[in-house]
């Protein structure tokens, strides 16, 4: 069997007995080596992108993996000009991973997911709750092309696309989200969660001939923003449109799907790898009365390489946003706006992997700079520097980190009155999955 896979050999059971079993005892036993087979675990990773965990296998073609991922932070913000420190500790994500095959061509993927579980008060509003991620049903064909749907994840960026769990650093998520994610909720006044939506997303990769590297993409139509009649934007029932290309110049990237990762930790290799995403939506972006078109652009790149001599690994990461919503700046004051960034952004984080081990893990420092430039809102702006302790990849990780600028302040609100002092924040936080 696969993975090592424990079996009970039901024959082996009989003709050990010394003798002929009766048909209901030969059936009760049967179905208990079949509830054996399926009860005792193999750990095995399916692939890069998915956790290692319990895998119970019930025939060559049929199988299932359960998986979980927990990130936490200590969280302290001192302001200056106040000379206020709030502290507390923060419950980033909690999820639970249901992977499995009931065919070979065949696949399915549930995830659930902590949503605004960071420690949430009685009185805020979304609140917290447990729930679906990820839902979908999957045709795996060969490496050209597949097909996934469902609630799956939109493809435009790296950053969306490498979750929390697989990002070079902590606290990952800093320019504005595409609708995907800038949403809290499904359906009427939503576009979706954490990153996912309602749709199909065909996805494969290929070898040109005439560049050496490997093509890969992602592209897809999902319900993006869901208006109701005469209360938001579209009212035409419009949907999103989304798309993900991204050429590997020196090793090919191997995740699961049309996944990502931020780092490899060197274990993949020279990586250089340069992608461009995007995401339309008619009348995706406003109010009621003052809508607009969305048109969200983003280049990213990723650069790794194993220094010769085992002198380490340096990681370069980054990406460029243009985001063009172009509602008036009275829906801020309209109850219905989906106010969506309008404007640039720009990222970029560079990390060194000692590699010297120390302890039960290996140092990992880095330094990132963020900015954020709205059309109609005031600029923002942080830097961040701090150290990685990679105990075993993205399965253990422990981060300590500052930060300072004016993100933590002034968070989503592209509002032409957002304002919010500079504050300086420092972040001890883990990260764990099986």
């Amino acid at each position: 069997m696969p993975g090592g896979q424990k079996t009970v050999d039901l024959k082996k059971m009989i003709s050990r007995s010394g003798k002929k079993e009766c048909p209901v005892r030969l059936a009760a036993l049967s179905a208990l080596v079949a509830v054996l087979n399926l009860m005792l675990p193999t750990l095995h990773a399916e692939e890069v992108k998915l956790p290692s965990g319990l895998k119970y296998v019930i025939d060559d073609e049929r199988w299932v993996t359960l998986g979980m991922g927990f990130r936490g932070s200590g969280r302290g913000v001192g302001n200056k000009a106040t000379g206020h420190f709030d502290e507390r500790f923060i419950i980033d994500n909690a999820r639970f991973y249901v992977n499995g095959q009931v065919h070979k061509y065949v696949k399915f993927e549930i995830n659930t997911e902590c949503f605004f579980c960071d420690n949430t008060p009685p009185g805020d509003s979304p609140r917290m709750s447990y729930g679906i991620l990820d839902a979908s049903g999957k045709l795996e064909f060969n490496r050209y092309f597949n097909i996934w749907g469902g609630r799956v994840q939109v493809p435009t960026e790296r950053g969306e696309l490498s979750g929390p769990f697989f990002q070079a650093t902590h606290d990952a998520s800093k320019t504005p989200f595409f609708s995907q994610d800038f949403s809290v909720k499904f359906g009427l006044g939503g576009a979706g969660r954490y990153g996912r939506d309602d749709g199909g997303t065909f996805w494969g990769s290929l070898e040109p001939r005439f560049i050496p590297g490997t093509l890969q993409y992602a592209v897809g139509v999902y319900r993006g923003l869901i208006s109701a009649r005469g209360f938001g934007p579209n009212q035409g029932e419009n949907v999103l449109w989304a798309g993900r290309f991204a050429y590997n110049f020196w090793n090919a990237e191997k995740n699961r799907g049309y996944y990502t990762s931020s780092t490899y930790f060197g274990k993949a290799g020279d990586i250089l790898t340069l992608a461009l995403g995007t995401s339309f939506e008619k009348d995706g972006a406003g109010s009621f009365a003052h809508r607009s078109n969305f048109l969200g652009l983003v280049g990213d790149a990723l650069f790794e390489k194993v220094l010769p001599q085992n002198l380490g690994v340096v990681t370069v990461v980054g990406e460029y946003k243009q985001f063009y919503a172009n509602y008036s700046t009275a829906a801020f004051k309209d109850s219905n706006c989906f106010c969506i960034f309008d404007g640039k952004s720009l990222t970029v984080t560079g990390l060194y992997l000692i590699p010297v081990t120390i302890g039960i893990g290996k140092f990992q420092p880095y330094g990132r700079y963020t900015s954020i430039q709205p059309n109609h809102s005031s600029k923002r702006e942080e830097i961040e520097g701090g150290v990685n302790y990679i105990i075993d990849g993205f399965k253990a990780r422990i981060s300590a980190y500052y930060q300072h600028g004016d993100l933590f302040t002034k968070g989503q609100n592209y509002a032409p009155d957002a304002a919010g002092p500079k504050v300086d924040v420092f972040k001890l936080s883990f990260q764990l999955q099986m």
